[in-house]
């Protein structure tokens, strides 16, 4: 590859948001799966929605907004102790199975490694650390720091930035349609991680590979 920075998505990317369908399962038999599914979409649309209205409210407080708006869509009646549950489940999530040697194979060869998410640094450093994989990346760079998520343009360039790089110089990886359509849109090249062959949202703005698993970065 010609580029030497990569940057990685984290939610969906690197971490399975879904890991919670568990805990929700054992909470609510039967449901983990409509919960967390709408979980996820309620976080990405809040995001964006707050954006849009210019009124920033971090990622964590969304994850909590969205969980409860997903329990009541539900008809489950949220106790303080099962939000908790829930909240700690969403900090422990799982690694996809290939992560850790993929990404030490691109160390190895010299890449610069970065997360580039939406979460914020408190959401995202425990999860590196439960999984030991902090000396894996350069940097974590969190768009709390300048109240701008993704996919605004203000948001990659403040990770060009941080990174020091050319945008040329940029690989950029994402599960998420909108985000590759927000790198593409900015300038970086980007490989849209697609583990479930979805359809891409964006026919303008098409990833410049698509993969089913980090294992293909090797290949």
């Amino acid at each position: 590859m010609k580029f030497k920075t990569i940057l990685f998505d984290a939610y969906g990317t690197l971490f399975d948001v879904h890991t919670v369908i568990e805990t929700c399962d054992k909470l609510y038999p039967e449901r983990g799966e409509s919960i967390s599914h709408l979980w996820r979409l309620k976080q990405i649309e809040y995001a964006m929605q707050y954006q849009l209205m210019g009124r920033y409210v971090d990622f964590y407080t969304l994850t909590n907004q969205s969980l409860k708006y997903a329990a009541e869509a539900n008809d489950i009646d949220l106790t303080e102790h099962e939000e908790k549950m829930l909240m700690s489940a969403y900090m422990k999530l799982n690694v996809y199975d290939e992560v850790k040697e993929v990404l030490a194979y691109l160390k190895e060869k010299g890449y610069r490694l970065a997360i580039f998410t939406n979460g914020p640094k408190h959401m995202i450093d425990p999860l590196v650390s439960y999984h030991n994989m902090n000396h894996l990346f350069e940097d974590v760079i969190s768009v709390d720091e300048i109240k701008q998520y993704k996919p605004t343009m203000a948001s990659y360039h403040y990770a060009k930035n941080k990174m020091n790089a050319k945008r040329a110089e940029v690989l950029f990886l994402s599960s998420n349609t909108w985000d590759i359509a927000g790198a593409k849109n900015y300038g970086f090249a980007a490989a849209w991680v697609n583990r479930k062959g979805n359809v891409a949202e964006h026919k303008e703005l098409q990833p410049n590979v698509i993969i089913k698993s980090l294992n293909q970065l090797i290949k």
